[in-house]
């Protein structure tokens, strides 16, 4: 077990994948503070869970939160006059909060790391999932007159299935779904089925597109 910080969020991070955030709130102002006070940048982490019921910010915030989230790692700060920041982090790992502490200026939780099963059908089902997604991105870009959804998808099916995840629009509940399915051939059948309900959607109201693109990047490192 490994005790981190912790930053509920209405979203869902996954291992990979680069996101930039906004800080502005006290707390996580002194999160990030901390943060940079540690020498080593690989141990600049905290754990991202997603918010199950409240908000971010406000007065009651949050009310209760995903127990499956992301370890994820501090890359990039800049900091402002009146003490915000803007932050960049990159998803490590997957991660279970086994115990949370709210008793201090911001939320600390005991984690699981939570690695990814490995499965033989997983390079076949990457292969598969990658075809799907190739089908679905020429068809998407007929149907805007230009290219879209454009760059190349990591093959590794880990990276792959969290590349999709996070580049499809999909509800919350879905991301968080597919963040804690076991393994990258579990994940990558579920984007798969997935993108191919959304082909059938774009059948049927061509001029209503079922995908849109989230605007952040994936990283392997």
């Amino acid at each position: 077990m490994t005790e981190v910080p912790l930053f509920p969020l209405n979203t869902v991070m996954f291992p990979g994948v680069v996101t930039p955030l906004h800080i502005f709130e006290e707390r996580y102002r002194t999160l990030i503070r901390e943060l940079v006070g540690i020498e080593s940048v690989f141990d600049r982490v905290f754990g991202v869970i997603a918010i199950r019921e409240g908000y971010e910010v406000g007065d009651h915030g949050m009310q209760s939160a995903h127990r499956i989230g992301t370890l994820v790692q501090l890359t990039e700060v800049e900091p402002y006059d009146d003490g915000r920041f803007d932050i960049q982090v990159i998803g490590r790992q997957r991660l279970r909060v086994t115990e949370s502490d709210n008793s201090g200026p911001f939320l600390r939780g005991e984690v699981e790391l939570l690695p990814d099963t490995d499965e033989p059908d997983a390079v076949a089902e990457a292969e598969r999932t990658l075809n799907t997604f190739e089908i679905y991105r020429e068809a998407l870009s007929e149907l805007r007159g230009g290219p879209v959804l454009a760059g190349e998808m990591p093959t590794d099916p880990a990276y792959l299935s969290y590349a999709l995840a996070s580049t499809c629009l999909l509800t919350l509940p879905q991301r968080q779904a597919l963040l804690e399915a076991d393994s990258a051939q579990e994940r990558l059948g579920m984007l798969r089925r997935t993108l191919h309900e959304e082909m059938r959607a774009m059948r049927a109201l061509p001029s209503l597109p079922a995908t849109e693109v989230a605007r952040t990047r994936w990283s392997p490192n």
